[in-house]
């Protein structure tokens, strides 16, 4: 992502996102950034619809509508999946993908098949991703 799409970006944000804690905006950027970063690596073409509003990020893919929701196991706690299930019914999207975000190479992904296990993942999200930020490597889990 260029520094002046980031910036434009980070400004919408906060002029869009004023009622979010300091907190809160800074993981609106972290969200934002690894979307963009997840399309750039990615072999689908996929746009952005929508990702200001919701911890889900709404692409197009071709004639689908899918929400993304990215997640580190380092900061962020394990989203609700029934939310991500009304969110999927409100805004009539076609699949949902969890996209797990490590910024250190992971060759062992036992802990992420784990999680997916123990939250029966596999049943919300139709695909299940662990993307390595840094190296720009997009694996999939299911």
């Amino acid at each position: 992502m260029e520094l002046t799409t980031f910036h434009e970006l980070t400004q919408e944000i906060t002029s869009e996102c004023f009622f979010m804690t300091p907190s809160q905006q800074e993981e609106k950027v972290i969200q934002l950034i690894d979307l963009h970063h997840f399309i750039e690596c990615s072999p689908m073409k996929l746009e952005v619809v929508s990702y200001l509003r919701h911890p889900i990020n709404i692409v197009k893919q071709d004639d689908l509508t899918i929400g993304i929701l990215f997640y580190d196991m380092k900061r962020s706690s394990l989203p609700d999946c029934n939310d991500s299930e009304a969110f999927r019914r409100r805004h009539n999207l076609s699949a949902l993908w969890f996209v797990f975000v490590e910024e250190e190479f992971c060759l062992e992904t036992a802990t992420h098949t784990d999680l997916i296990i123990e939250n029966s993942l596999d049943i919300f999200y139709e695909k299940i991703f662990l993307f390595n930020f840094f190296q720009s490597i997009i694996h999939p889990l299911k």
